[in-house]
Protein backbone atom coordinates (compact mmCIF):
# COMPACT_ATOMS: atom_id res chain seq x y z
CA UNK A 1 0.00 0.00 0.00
CA UNK A 2 2.25 2.69 1.10
CA UNK A 3 4.39 2.19 -2.57
CA UNK A 4 1.40 1.67 -4.83
CA UNK A 5 -1.37 2.97 -3.81
CA UNK A 6 -1.57 4.50 -0.66
CA UNK A 7 -5.16 5.10 -0.50
CA UNK A 8 -6.16 1.75 0.09
CA UNK A 9 -4.97 2.07 4.20
CA UNK A 10 -8.10 1.71 6.40
CA UNK A 11 -11.74 1.15 5.32
CA UNK A 12 -12.02 2.32 1.75
CA UNK A 13 -15.37 3.88 2.44
CA UNK A 14 -14.50 7.69 3.20
CA UNK A 15 -11.65 7.45 0.12
CA UNK A 16 -14.59 6.58 -2.43
CA UNK A 17 -16.23 9.48 -1.10
CA UNK A 18 -13.06 11.80 -1.34
CA UNK A 19 -13.01 10.70 -5.22
CA UNK A 20 -16.43 11.46 -5.57
CA UNK A 21 -16.63 14.98 -3.91
CA UNK A 22 -13.47 16.36 -4.12
CA UNK A 23 -11.62 14.13 -7.33
CA UNK A 24 -13.78 14.73 -9.93
CA UNK A 25 -14.75 10.58 -9.46
CA UNK A 26 -11.19 9.43 -10.51
CA UNK A 27 -9.80 6.83 -8.90
CA UNK A 28 -6.78 5.02 -10.00
CA UNK A 29 -7.18 1.34 -10.96
CA UNK A 30 -4.17 0.56 -9.51
CA UNK A 31 -6.39 0.73 -6.38
CA UNK A 32 -8.41 -1.90 -7.05
CA UNK A 33 -5.80 -4.99 -7.42
CA UNK A 34 -3.61 -3.20 -4.30
CA UNK A 35 -6.56 -2.84 -2.11
CA UNK A 36 -7.50 -6.94 -2.65
CA UNK A 37 -4.22 -8.03 -2.16
CA UNK A 38 -3.42 -5.69 0.78
CA UNK A 39 -7.36 -6.74 2.70
CA UNK A 40 -6.65 -10.67 1.89
CA UNK A 41 -3.20 -10.64 3.44
CA UNK A 42 -4.98 -8.06 6.79
CA UNK A 43 -7.98 -10.46 6.84
CA UNK A 44 -6.14 -13.64 6.80
CA UNK A 45 -3.72 -12.87 9.33
CA UNK A 46 -6.03 -11.86 11.74
CA UNK A 47 -6.45 -8.63 11.61
CA UNK A 48 -10.25 -7.46 12.52
CA UNK A 49 -11.59 -5.82 9.65
CA UNK A 50 -14.24 -6.76 7.20
CA UNK A 51 -14.39 -7.60 3.67
CA UNK A 52 -17.59 -5.41 2.66
CA UNK A 53 -15.14 -2.13 2.59
CA UNK A 54 -12.79 -3.52 0.41
CA UNK A 55 -15.45 -4.30 -1.98
CA UNK A 56 -16.93 -1.34 -1.81
CA UNK A 57 -13.47 0.12 -2.89
CA UNK A 58 -12.53 -2.24 -5.58
CA UNK A 59 -15.66 -1.91 -7.25
CA UNK A 60 -15.70 1.88 -7.19
CA UNK A 61 -11.94 1.87 -8.56
CA UNK A 62 -12.80 -0.40 -11.04
CA UNK A 63 -16.36 1.50 -12.02
CA UNK A 64 -13.82 4.85 -12.13
CA UNK A 65 -11.09 3.45 -13.98
CA UNK A 66 -13.23 2.37 -16.75
CA UNK A 67 -15.17 5.31 -17.30
CA UNK A 68 -11.40 7.08 -17.48
CA UNK A 69 -10.28 4.76 -19.35
CA UNK A 70 -13.57 5.55 -22.22
CA UNK A 71 -13.82 9.40 -21.43
CA UNK A 72 -16.84 10.20 -19.33
CA UNK A 73 -17.47 12.99 -18.25
CA UNK A 74 -17.58 13.78 -14.37
CA UNK A 75 -21.05 12.81 -13.92
CA UNK A 76 -20.90 9.70 -15.63
CA UNK A 77 -17.60 8.61 -13.54
CA UNK A 78 -19.10 9.86 -10.44
CA UNK A 79 -22.22 7.31 -11.51
CA UNK A 80 -20.49 4.19 -12.69
CA UNK A 81 -18.20 4.89 -9.71
CA UNK A 82 -21.05 4.43 -7.74
CA UNK A 83 -22.62 1.72 -9.30
CA UNK A 84 -19.58 -0.46 -8.94
CA UNK A 85 -19.45 -0.17 -5.26
CA UNK A 86 -22.96 -1.22 -4.88
CA UNK A 87 -22.72 -3.98 -7.23
CA UNK A 88 -19.49 -5.11 -4.94
CA UNK A 89 -21.92 -4.79 -1.60
CA UNK A 90 -24.39 -6.52 -3.37
CA UNK A 91 -22.80 -9.65 -4.67
CA UNK A 92 -20.89 -9.52 -1.13
CA UNK A 93 -23.86 -9.91 0.92
CA UNK A 94 -26.87 -11.84 -1.68
CA UNK A 95 -28.41 -7.94 -0.66
CA UNK A 96 -29.75 -6.58 -4.20
CA UNK A 97 -31.70 -3.98 -2.46
CA UNK A 98 -29.13 -3.23 0.09
CA UNK A 99 -26.28 -2.63 -2.39
CA UNK A 100 -28.62 -0.47 -4.36
CA UNK A 101 -29.63 1.88 -1.36
CA UNK A 102 -25.68 1.79 -0.13
CA UNK A 103 -25.04 3.85 -3.53
CA UNK A 104 -28.00 5.59 -3.25
CA UNK A 105 -27.83 6.69 0.66
CA UNK A 106 -24.00 6.26 1.36
CA UNK A 107 -22.27 7.79 -2.12
CA UNK A 108 -24.01 9.48 -4.91
CA UNK A 109 -25.08 13.27 -4.55
CA UNK A 110 -28.01 13.10 -6.92
CA UNK A 111 -30.90 10.85 -7.14
CA UNK A 112 -32.42 10.98 -10.32
CA UNK A 113 -33.09 8.16 -13.60
CA UNK A 114 -29.97 8.69 -15.06
CA UNK A 115 -28.02 7.48 -11.47
CA UNK A 116 -30.65 5.14 -10.67
CA UNK A 117 -30.52 3.13 -13.56
CA UNK A 118 -27.55 2.26 -13.73
CA UNK A 119 -26.66 1.59 -10.39
CA UNK A 120 -29.86 -1.04 -10.55
CA UNK A 121 -28.62 -2.47 -13.54
CA UNK A 122 -24.84 -3.05 -12.47
CA UNK A 123 -26.19 -4.11 -9.27
CA UNK A 124 -28.42 -6.50 -10.51
CA UNK A 125 -25.86 -8.35 -12.73
CA UNK A 126 -23.57 -8.59 -9.71
CA UNK A 127 -25.98 -10.41 -7.70
CA UNK A 128 -26.69 -12.68 -10.38
CA UNK A 129 -22.95 -13.74 -11.36
CA UNK A 130 -22.62 -13.50 -7.31
CA UNK A 131 -25.20 -16.25 -6.89
CA UNK A 132 -23.95 -18.41 -9.89
CA UNK A 133 -20.80 -18.48 -8.27
CA UNK A 134 -20.82 -18.61 -4.35
CA UNK A 135 -25.10 -19.69 -4.14
CA UNK A 136 -27.85 -18.05 -3.38
CA UNK A 137 -28.15 -18.85 0.09
CA UNK A 138 -28.70 -15.61 2.34
CA UNK A 139 -24.96 -14.33 4.42
CA UNK A 140 -26.31 -15.91 7.42
CA UNK A 141 -28.58 -18.99 7.94
CA UNK A 142 -31.23 -17.36 10.43
CA UNK A 143 -33.41 -19.62 12.62
CA UNK A 144 -37.07 -19.05 12.76
CA UNK A 145 -37.21 -16.03 14.82
CA UNK A 146 -40.85 -14.98 16.24
CA UNK A 147 -41.38 -11.01 17.21
CA UNK A 148 -44.20 -10.81 19.30
CA UNK A 149 -45.00 -7.15 19.32
CA UNK A 150 -45.86 -7.79 15.26
CA UNK A 151 -49.08 -9.86 16.21
CA UNK A 152 -50.08 -7.90 19.42
CA UNK A 153 -48.59 -5.03 21.23
CA UNK A 154 -46.26 -5.79 23.95
CA UNK A 155 -45.01 -2.93 26.07
CA UNK A 156 -42.35 -4.64 27.53
CA UNK A 157 -41.50 -5.61 24.09
CA UNK A 158 -41.37 -2.26 22.64
CA UNK A 159 -39.27 -0.97 26.19
CA UNK A 160 -37.12 -3.40 24.98
CA UNK A 161 -36.34 -2.47 21.41
CA UNK A 162 -36.25 1.17 22.39
CA UNK A 163 -33.28 0.86 25.03
CA UNK A 164 -31.32 -1.41 22.35
CA UNK A 165 -31.77 1.05 19.80
CA UNK A 166 -30.24 4.20 22.32
CA UNK A 167 -27.38 1.43 23.68
CA UNK A 168 -26.69 0.51 20.07
CA UNK A 169 -26.76 4.53 19.13
CA UNK A 170 -24.23 5.03 22.32
CA UNK A 171 -22.37 2.38 20.59
CA UNK A 172 -21.92 3.20 17.08
CA UNK A 173 -20.43 6.57 18.96
CA UNK A 174 -18.06 4.65 20.83
CA UNK A 175 -16.98 3.14 17.37
CA UNK A 176 -16.35 6.54 15.65
CA UNK A 177 -14.26 8.20 18.60
CA UNK A 178 -12.59 4.91 19.71
CA UNK A 179 -11.65 5.01 16.05
CA UNK A 180 -10.21 8.29 15.42
CA UNK A 181 -8.31 8.15 18.24
CA UNK A 182 -6.39 4.83 16.99
CA UNK A 183 -6.18 6.62 13.68
CA UNK A 184 -4.73 9.41 15.14
CA UNK A 185 -2.21 7.80 18.04
CA UNK A 186 -0.90 5.51 16.19
CA UNK A 187 1.45 7.64 13.91
CA UNK A 188 2.02 9.30 17.21
CA UNK A 189 3.13 6.16 18.48
CA UNK A 190 5.72 6.38 15.53
CA UNK A 191 6.41 7.74 12.49
CA UNK A 192 7.77 4.36 10.91
CA UNK A 193 4.18 2.71 9.36
CA UNK A 194 6.11 -0.78 9.47
CA UNK A 195 6.66 -0.10 13.12
CA UNK A 196 2.82 1.17 13.72
CA UNK A 197 1.47 -2.25 12.22
CA UNK A 198 4.10 -4.20 13.78
CA UNK A 199 2.63 -3.11 17.48
CA UNK A 200 -0.85 -2.96 16.60
CA UNK A 201 -0.72 -6.68 15.21
CA UNK A 202 0.92 -7.45 17.82
CA UNK A 203 -1.83 -6.16 20.31
CA UNK A 204 -4.20 -8.37 18.03
CA UNK A 205 -2.40 -11.53 18.33
CA UNK A 206 -1.83 -11.39 22.16
CA UNK A 207 -5.65 -10.68 22.05
CA UNK A 208 -6.03 -14.04 20.44
CA UNK A 209 -3.93 -15.68 22.01
CA UNK A 210 -5.59 -14.60 25.79
CA UNK A 211 -8.76 -15.25 24.28
CA UNK A 212 -7.65 -19.31 22.65
CA UNK A 213 -6.37 -19.98 26.32
CA UNK A 214 -9.36 -18.82 27.74
CA UNK A 215 -12.21 -20.04 25.92
CA UNK A 216 -10.35 -22.04 23.49
CA UNK A 217 -11.46 -19.90 20.40
CA UNK A 218 -9.84 -17.10 19.16
CA UNK A 219 -13.27 -14.86 18.27
CA UNK A 220 -11.87 -11.41 17.08
CA UNK A 221 -9.75 -12.03 14.36
CA UNK A 222 -11.20 -12.01 10.50
CA UNK A 223 -14.52 -11.07 9.64
CA UNK A 224 -16.36 -13.13 12.52
CA UNK A 225 -19.10 -14.61 10.95
CA UNK A 226 -18.72 -17.74 12.43
CA UNK A 227 -19.09 -15.69 15.38
CA UNK A 228 -22.38 -13.98 14.81
CA UNK A 229 -24.07 -17.34 13.09
CA UNK A 230 -23.01 -18.96 16.38
CA UNK A 231 -25.00 -16.85 18.66
CA UNK A 232 -27.84 -16.66 15.93
CA UNK A 233 -27.98 -20.43 16.49
CA UNK A 234 -28.14 -20.08 20.11
CA UNK A 235 -24.55 -21.68 20.76
CA UNK A 236 -23.69 -18.69 22.37
CA UNK A 237 -25.48 -17.52 24.93
CA UNK A 238 -23.37 -16.08 27.97
CA UNK A 239 -23.95 -12.49 28.77
CA UNK A 240 -20.38 -11.81 30.54
CA UNK A 241 -18.45 -13.42 27.31
CA UNK A 242 -20.85 -11.79 24.32
CA UNK A 243 -19.90 -8.50 26.75
CA UNK A 244 -16.42 -9.30 26.73
CA UNK A 245 -16.45 -10.83 23.29
CA UNK A 246 -18.19 -6.71 22.00
CA UNK A 247 -15.40 -5.18 24.14
CA UNK A 248 -12.58 -6.93 22.19
CA UNK A 249 -14.00 -6.70 18.86
CA UNK A 250 -14.19 -3.10 19.51
CA UNK A 251 -10.75 -2.30 20.67
CA UNK A 252 -9.37 -5.05 18.07
CA UNK A 253 -11.14 -3.33 15.16
CA UNK A 254 -10.37 0.03 16.07
CA UNK A 255 -6.48 -1.22 16.50
CA UNK A 256 -6.21 -2.96 12.64
CA UNK A 257 -7.15 -0.13 11.65
CA UNK A 258 -5.33 2.68 13.29
CA UNK A 259 -1.94 0.41 12.49
CA UNK A 260 -2.75 0.43 9.00
CA UNK A 261 -4.54 -3.08 8.13
CA UNK A 262 -7.08 -2.80 5.21
CA UNK A 263 -10.29 -4.14 5.98
CA UNK A 264 -13.83 -2.38 6.03
CA UNK A 265 -16.35 -2.00 9.40
CA UNK A 266 -19.00 -3.41 7.84
CA UNK A 267 -18.47 -6.56 9.16
CA UNK A 268 -17.45 -6.00 12.30
CA UNK A 269 -20.64 -3.47 13.22
CA UNK A 270 -22.43 -6.46 12.55
CA UNK A 271 -20.20 -8.79 14.94
CA UNK A 272 -20.35 -5.29 17.74
CA UNK A 273 -24.66 -5.56 16.88
CA UNK A 274 -24.85 -9.31 17.48
CA UNK A 275 -22.86 -9.17 20.54
CA UNK A 276 -24.34 -6.05 22.25
CA UNK A 277 -28.05 -7.21 21.35
CA UNK A 278 -27.50 -10.65 22.40
CA UNK A 279 -26.00 -9.66 25.88
CA UNK A 280 -28.37 -7.19 26.37
CA UNK A 281 -31.45 -9.65 25.32
CA UNK A 282 -29.74 -11.95 28.12
CA UNK A 283 -28.76 -9.57 31.13
CA UNK A 284 -32.40 -8.10 30.50
CA UNK A 285 -34.32 -11.01 30.58
CA UNK A 286 -34.59 -11.13 34.51
CA UNK A 287 -35.91 -7.53 34.29
CA UNK A 288 -38.05 -7.55 31.45
CA UNK A 289 -39.29 -11.46 32.20
CA UNK A 290 -42.47 -11.17 29.20
CA UNK A 291 -40.77 -8.99 26.41
CA UNK A 292 -40.00 -12.17 24.10
CA UNK A 293 -37.08 -11.36 23.99
CA UNK A 294 -34.14 -13.80 22.41
CA UNK A 295 -30.21 -13.45 21.85
CA UNK A 296 -30.73 -14.14 17.96
CA UNK A 297 -34.06 -11.50 18.06
CA UNK A 298 -31.86 -8.94 19.72
CA UNK A 299 -28.56 -10.13 17.55
CA UNK A 300 -30.44 -9.18 14.44
CA UNK A 301 -32.09 -5.80 15.56
CA UNK A 302 -28.73 -4.83 17.11
CA UNK A 303 -26.58 -5.73 13.89
CA UNK A 304 -29.02 -3.56 11.88
CA UNK A 305 -28.80 -0.94 14.87
CA UNK A 306 -25.29 -0.82 15.37
CA UNK A 307 -24.77 -0.19 10.72
CA UNK A 308 -27.46 2.18 10.50
CA UNK A 309 -25.94 4.10 13.37
CA UNK A 310 -22.42 4.14 12.51
CA UNK A 311 -22.47 4.39 8.79
CA UNK A 312 -25.53 6.75 8.32
CA UNK A 313 -27.11 4.35 6.19
CA UNK A 314 -30.21 3.94 7.47
CA UNK A 315 -32.47 2.46 5.35
CA UNK A 316 -29.65 0.33 3.85
CA UNK A 317 -29.35 -1.12 7.19
CA UNK A 318 -33.32 -2.14 7.50
CA UNK A 319 -33.57 -3.32 3.94
CA UNK A 320 -30.29 -5.10 4.10
CA UNK A 321 -31.29 -7.07 7.13
CA UNK A 322 -34.29 -7.69 6.34
CA UNK A 323 -32.98 -9.69 2.66
CA UNK A 324 -30.77 -11.66 5.07
CA UNK A 325 -33.09 -12.83 7.02
CA UNK A 326 -36.29 -13.09 4.56
CA UNK A 327 -38.25 -12.60 7.44
CA UNK A 328 -40.61 -9.66 7.03
CA UNK A 329 -41.53 -9.75 10.89
CA UNK A 330 -38.11 -7.72 11.44
CA UNK A 331 -39.22 -4.83 9.53
CA UNK A 332 -40.89 -2.91 12.60
CA UNK A 333 -38.66 -4.10 15.37
CA UNK A 334 -35.58 -3.32 13.25
CA UNK A 335 -37.15 0.15 12.15
CA UNK A 336 -37.54 1.51 15.97
CA UNK A 337 -34.63 0.47 17.07
CA UNK A 338 -32.05 1.75 13.89
CA UNK A 339 -33.93 4.99 14.30
CA UNK A 340 -33.21 5.57 17.87
CA UNK A 341 -29.78 4.37 17.01
CA UNK A 342 -29.00 6.78 14.43
CA UNK A 343 -30.75 9.32 15.93
CA UNK A 344 -28.69 8.66 19.18
CA UNK A 345 -25.06 8.57 17.45
CA UNK A 346 -26.18 11.91 15.85
CA UNK A 347 -27.09 13.50 18.89
CA UNK A 348 -23.35 12.88 19.97
CA UNK A 349 -21.34 13.02 16.90
CA UNK A 350 -22.80 14.21 14.19
CA UNK A 351 -20.39 12.71 11.88
CA UNK A 352 -20.87 8.71 10.75
CA UNK A 353 -17.26 6.77 10.76
CA UNK A 354 -17.18 7.15 6.81
CA UNK A 355 -17.14 11.56 7.38
CA UNK A 356 -15.79 11.98 10.47
CA UNK A 357 -11.63 10.94 8.69
CA UNK A 358 -13.06 13.43 5.96
CA UNK A 359 -13.72 15.75 8.26
CA UNK A 360 -10.27 15.81 10.16
CA UNK A 361 -9.07 16.72 6.02
CA UNK A 362 -11.01 19.46 5.97
CA UNK A 363 -13.23 17.68 3.47
CA UNK A 364 -16.86 18.46 4.34
CA UNK A 365 -19.83 15.80 2.61
CA UNK A 366 -22.86 17.86 2.78
CA UNK A 367 -25.59 15.72 4.47
CA UNK A 368 -28.62 16.99 2.51
CA UNK A 369 -27.01 16.76 -1.08
CA UNK A 370 -29.65 14.38 -3.04
CA UNK A 371 -30.70 17.64 -5.10
CA UNK A 372 -28.23 17.65 -8.35
CA UNK A 373 -24.87 17.25 -9.28
CA UNK A 374 -23.92 20.52 -9.77
CA UNK A 375 -23.12 20.12 -5.91
CA UNK A 376 -20.36 18.09 -6.34
CA UNK A 377 -18.38 21.02 -8.08
CA UNK A 378 -15.82 23.26 -5.68
CA UNK A 379 -16.00 26.73 -5.46
CA UNK A 380 -12.61 26.92 -7.77
CA UNK A 381 -14.55 25.06 -10.78
CA UNK A 382 -16.70 28.07 -11.20
CA UNK A 383 -15.55 31.11 -9.20
CA UNK A 384 -14.19 34.46 -11.52
CA UNK A 385 -10.92 34.65 -11.58
CA UNK A 386 -10.69 38.44 -12.82
CA UNK A 387 -10.91 40.75 -9.90
CA UNK A 388 -9.21 43.89 -8.38
CA UNK A 389 -7.67 44.71 -4.81
CA UNK A 390 -8.10 48.37 -3.97
CA UNK A 391 -6.97 49.77 -0.59
CA UNK A 392 -9.84 52.06 1.39
CA UNK A 393 -9.51 55.36 0.86
CA UNK A 394 -8.73 55.00 -2.96
CA UNK A 395 -10.40 56.74 -5.34
CA UNK A 396 -12.90 55.27 -8.13
CA UNK A 397 -10.65 56.97 -10.96
CA UNK A 398 -7.32 54.83 -9.25
CA UNK A 399 -9.46 51.99 -8.38
CA UNK A 400 -11.03 51.51 -11.93
CA UNK A 401 -8.98 50.66 -15.40
CA UNK A 402 -9.96 53.20 -17.77
CA UNK A 403 -10.33 50.40 -20.56
CA UNK A 404 -12.06 47.82 -17.77
CA UNK A 405 -15.80 49.58 -19.64
CA UNK A 406 -17.76 45.93 -19.07
CA UNK A 407 -17.40 46.35 -15.49
CA UNK A 408 -16.73 42.78 -15.27
CA UNK A 409 -13.93 42.25 -12.34
CA UNK A 410 -14.85 42.82 -8.71
CA UNK A 411 -13.30 45.20 -6.50
CA UNK A 412 -12.17 43.31 -2.90
CA UNK A 413 -11.54 46.55 -0.71
CA UNK A 414 -8.87 45.90 2.16
CA UNK A 415 -7.69 48.09 5.08
CA UNK A 416 -4.24 47.08 6.38
CA UNK A 417 -4.13 43.48 5.05
CA UNK A 418 -7.98 43.12 6.35
CA UNK A 419 -11.27 42.93 3.59
CA UNK A 420 -13.92 45.38 4.58
CA UNK A 421 -15.85 45.06 2.05
CA UNK A 422 -16.27 44.02 -1.65
CA UNK A 423 -18.10 45.29 -4.82
CA UNK A 424 -19.13 42.41 -7.10
CA UNK A 425 -18.72 42.59 -10.65
CA UNK A 426 -21.54 44.29 -13.07
CA UNK A 427 -22.58 46.90 -10.71
CA UNK A 428 -22.21 49.70 -13.10
CA UNK A 429 -19.62 51.22 -11.18
CA UNK A 430 -17.56 52.14 -14.36
CA UNK A 431 -20.26 54.42 -15.29
CA UNK A 432 -20.28 56.18 -12.01
CA UNK A 433 -16.40 57.02 -12.02
CA UNK A 434 -16.85 58.31 -14.91
CA UNK A 435 -18.94 61.23 -13.61
CA UNK A 436 -17.65 61.14 -9.77
CA UNK A 437 -14.19 59.72 -10.33
CA UNK A 438 -13.11 61.28 -6.93
CA UNK A 439 -15.74 59.26 -4.46
CA UNK A 440 -13.90 56.59 -2.52
CA UNK A 441 -14.21 52.61 -3.03
CA UNK A 442 -15.54 51.57 0.12
CA UNK A 443 -18.29 53.77 -0.66
CA UNK A 444 -19.87 51.38 -3.01
CA UNK A 445 -18.30 47.99 -0.94
CA UNK A 446 -21.06 45.41 0.29
CA UNK A 447 -20.02 44.85 4.16
CA UNK A 448 -22.09 41.61 4.03
CA UNK A 449 -19.89 38.78 2.22
CA UNK A 450 -18.63 35.44 3.65
CA UNK A 451 -15.39 33.62 2.76
CA UNK A 452 -14.61 29.70 1.26
CA UNK A 453 -11.46 27.77 0.41
CA UNK A 454 -11.12 26.72 -3.19
CA UNK A 455 -11.78 23.34 -2.42
CA UNK A 456 -15.14 24.03 -0.56
CA UNK A 457 -18.32 22.03 -2.41
CA UNK A 458 -21.06 24.56 -3.77
CA UNK A 459 -23.48 23.28 -1.20
CA UNK A 460 -21.08 24.90 1.97
CA UNK A 461 -20.80 27.26 -0.21
CA UNK A 462 -24.78 27.61 -0.62
CA UNK A 463 -25.31 27.04 3.45
CA UNK A 464 -23.00 29.44 4.11
CA UNK A 465 -23.92 32.31 1.93
CA UNK A 466 -27.74 32.34 2.93
CA UNK A 467 -27.18 31.77 6.51
CA UNK A 468 -25.30 35.47 6.31
CA UNK A 469 -27.64 36.51 3.65
CA UNK A 470 -24.86 37.39 1.47
CA UNK A 471 -24.59 37.95 -2.44
CA UNK A 472 -20.72 36.92 -3.01
CA UNK A 473 -18.65 34.82 -1.81
CA UNK A 474 -14.19 35.74 -1.74
CA UNK A 475 -12.66 32.26 -2.48
CA UNK A 476 -9.02 31.91 -0.96
CA UNK A 477 -6.44 29.66 -1.20
CA UNK A 478 -4.35 28.10 1.29
CA UNK A 479 -4.74 27.69 5.23
CA UNK A 480 -7.59 28.49 7.75
CA UNK A 481 -6.24 32.30 8.43
CA UNK A 482 -6.87 33.98 4.60
CA UNK A 483 -4.84 36.54 3.64
CA UNK A 484 -5.49 39.67 1.09
CA UNK A 485 -2.82 37.97 -1.14
CA UNK A 486 -4.30 34.46 -0.73
CA UNK A 487 -7.51 35.34 -2.97
CA UNK A 488 -7.91 33.39 -5.69
CA UNK A 489 -11.51 34.45 -7.04
CA UNK A 490 -15.10 35.78 -6.75
CA UNK A 491 -17.80 33.79 -6.28
CA UNK A 492 -20.97 35.56 -7.32
CA UNK A 493 -25.11 34.68 -8.16
CA UNK A 494 -24.70 35.01 -11.41
CA UNK A 495 -21.81 32.34 -11.56
CA UNK A 496 -23.82 30.10 -9.30
CA UNK A 497 -26.48 30.22 -11.51
CA UNK A 498 -24.64 29.47 -14.66
CA UNK A 499 -23.17 26.58 -12.64
CA UNK A 500 -26.69 25.12 -12.42
CA UNK A 501 -27.93 25.76 -15.73
CA UNK A 502 -25.05 24.17 -17.62
CA UNK A 503 -25.65 20.95 -15.38
CA UNK A 504 -29.36 20.41 -16.63
CA UNK A 505 -28.80 18.72 -20.13
CA UNK A 506 -31.08 18.45 -22.93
Amino acid sequence: MRRFAPEAKGHGVPEVMDAIFYKRGNIRGTVAVIKALASAISIGSGAAVGREGPIIQIGSALGSAFSQFIGLSTRQKITLLSAGAGAGIAATFNTPLGGVLFALEILLPEVSNRTFLPVVVATGAATTIGRILIGPDPAFAVPDVQFPMVASFNPQEAVAFVLLGVLCGAAAWSFIRLLVFMEDGFPKLSGNEYVQNIVGMAVIGLMMVGLSHAFGHSYVDGVGYSVIQDILDHKMTATGLLALLFALKLLATTVSLGCGASGGIFSPSLYLGATLGAAFATGTSSILPHSGLTPSSAAIVGMAAMVGAGTGGVMTAIVMVFEMTRDYAIIVPVIVAVALAAGVRRALVNETIYTVKLRHRGHRIPKERHINLYLVKQAQDIMERRFIVARAGTTLKHALPAEDTDDARAIVVERDGRIVGLIPPRSGLWMESQTNPDLFVETFAERRMVICRDQDLLSLVFARLKRHGAGAAIVFQGGSRPRVNDIVGIVTKRTIADAVIDSYED
